[in-house]
């Protein structure tokens, strides 16, 4: 499957796993540099799975595939999204980090967020970099690893 365009490995991919889909459409981002491959289906619940489980696997397994015979300096950076699910759960990661970080502000006290996936923690460090009197970290080990909003007095 190696050394094929990403959207042919995935619409094979997804044929294997008898997933029924409408289309897969290339979206090119000059923001995310990343480009997205979404596909549309009726049946999202089995690509997409509890919290996203199921997808972050199959992106997984497609960067391996795609990443097969290739050097790593030429890979080319995606990401399959499903339905949209992908940028639903970005603008909402968005919307609680600023939601949470006026809270810090307004109060003047730290704010700890539910565990999170490092992924999810990561945008939310790169979210709010650079905001004045707000400082983020993570704490905790494991599945319980969550990010702390932290208030600083300027």
């Amino acid at each position: 499957m190696a050394n094929r365009p990403t959207e042919t490995i995935l619409e094979e991919l997804l044929k294997l796993m008898n997933v029924a889909f409408d289309s897969i459409e290339r979206i090119e981002s000059a923001e995310s540099k990343h480009t997205r491959f979404l596909v549309r289906t009726k049946e999202p619940q089995l690509l997409i799975g509890t919290n996203g489980e199921h997808l972050g696997a199959l992106n997984y397994i497609i960067r391996r595939i795609t990443s097969k015979g290739s050097a790593v300096d030429v890979q080319e950076k995606f990401l399959v999204d499903v339905n949209d699910y992908h940028e639903k759960t970005l603008e909402n990661l968005k919307i609680k980090a600023k939601i949470m970080a006026d809270r810090a502000i307004s109060f003047k006290l730290d704010v700890e967020l539910d565990p999170m996936s490092s992924y999810e923690r990561m945008l939310i460090h790169s979210f709010l970099d650079g905001q004045p009197n707000i400082k983020t970290e993570s704490k905790g080990e494991g599945a319980s690893r969550r990010l702390v909003i932290k208030y600083i007095s300027g």
